[in-house]
């Protein structure tokens, strides 16, 4: 029974550290299109998809529907360019 906790706490932690150090590309990627499925109920608001750092390289994840938070909006991500190169701001609730 610890065998699989253990398991599940290391994908976990390597999942945290993963998202945590965004980094810099010379390009942006291309805009992603796909086809945004019907909201489950009248009380959800989408969620853009989103570009996260993994494994030392960006990779796109769907947006989804979600449950406002109170007196807060979604705010969708975006790309920054630097010296450095291109960043993504990923979204958040403001």
């Amino acid at each position: 029974m610890q065998k699989p906790l253990i398991i599940i706490a290391i994908i976990a932690s390597l999942a945290a550290t993963g998202c945590a150090v965004d980094g810099y590309v010379e390009t942006q990627p291309s805009e992603v299109y796909y086809t945004r499925p019907v909201a489950p109920g009248p009380d959800y608001v989408w969620i853009d998809g989103d570009w996260m750092w993994v494994g030392g390289r960006y990779t796109w994840h769907n947006g989804y529907w979600a449950h406002p938070h109170r007196g807060r909006s979604w705010e969708r991500g975006h790309w920054d360019h630097t010296d450095r190169g291109y960043h993504w701001n990923r979204g958040h609730w403001r």
